[in-house]
């Protein structure tokens, strides 16, 4: 609310690094991942929970499943201007209404008593016919395009390229006046040994893995379970955990004769002892970065310029 994403970045209580900007592909560890972190709010202070625009088809039904699953004391729903998106998103609404991966509830049988006039109704007994308890706040917008959807896509981008950038931030010296291109700060080195890898979003052969993992973003995780490694290569996750997430990184070499990856991240060294699985999703470093660090001769490091405009 006090102004873009990437002007005031802060430690979260809880993360979870999902790997992709859209949940279509896999929305049942969307809502694995929203339990996981909700289960952690001990109600002690106020909570707003911002959900996404995707309001049309399954985005309108995984709506529902979060509204049923988090149970919130308030919904405010903003219509779009001159145009019905959705029905008016009410307890009853939800409550029977079908979700994506959960159930809504029956209309319950119920018996059409003759009192004359006036039409009465007596649910039969055993019928669950609560709603769920929350306070519906409806607002409709005056001005036009209010809520159209068309540059939110690329101004979403913008603004996720902007916070990568503000987060890769914190790696400059503070008491340095002037900016340090990536190639030149200093790296982790993490043993191949200490660190499980899993890339969330596609199959990757185990053969190809590093060739994924070179020069990429990586999500800074920790799982419950202690790594074993058998052998000296990679350890790989044949599942994608729902785990915490202590920052990212970005894994700026690796060598293969040391079995060691080269990681630049800004996360403080004791929360990096608790690190023990690189989640690598579908979440690309900004070309910003790339192309524009500064003392490079000859061609940037992997970044192709030699191919064929006319394809």
């Amino acid at each position: 609310l006090p102004g873009p994403p990437f002007t005031h970045q802060q430690m979260p209580h809880k993360m979870v690094y999902y790997g992709q900007t859209s949940c279509e592909q896999d929305t049942e560890r969307y809502l694995d991942v929203v339990k996981y972190v909700f289960s952690c709010y001990k109600k002690e202070v106020p909570l707003i929970i911002n959900t996404m625009g995707w309001v049309k088809g399954e985005g309108l039904l995984l709506l529902i499943d979060l509204i049923r699953l988090l149970s919130p004391s308030h919904v405010i729903q903003m219509d779009v201007y001159d145009w019905k998106a959705m029905a008016p998103l009410t307890p009853e609404h939800v409550h029977l209404s079908a979700g994506l991966h959960t159930k809504g509830r029956q209309q319950p049988k119920c018996k059409q008593l003759d009192t004359g006039a006036a039409e009465s109704w007596k649910c039969s007994e055993g019928e669950d016919s609560s709603a769920p308890q929350y306070k519906l706040l409806y607002i409709h917008p005056e001005f036009p395009r209010a809520g159209v959807a068309g540059e939110a896509r690329v101004h979403s981008g913008i603004l996720r390229d902007m916070s990568i950038v503000g987060y890769l931030g914190h790696l400059q010296y503070p008491d340095i006046g002037a900016v340090l291109p990536l190639h030149s700060l200093v790296p982790y080195q993490v043993p191949f040994s200490a660190v499980a890898l899993r890339v969330i979003h596609t199959d990757v052969a185990p053969t190809n893995i590093m060739y994924a993992v070179n020069a990429s973003w990586v999500g800074l995780c920790c799982i419950p379970d202690e790594i074993q490694c058998q052998t000296d290569g990679p350890v790989l996750l044949t599942q994608t955990p729902v785990c915490d997430c202590l920052g990212f990184g970005i894994v700026r070499g690796v060598d293969m004769e040391k079995k060691l990856y080269h990681i630049l991240t800004p996360v403080p060294p004791e929360n990096l002892r608790l690190v023990n699985c690189l989640l690598l999703g579908n979440i690309a470093i900004p070309n910003c970065v790339l192309v524009g660090q500064q003392g490079i001769e000859g061609e940037i490091p992997y970044v192709t310029s030699d191919y064929n405009y006319s394809i």
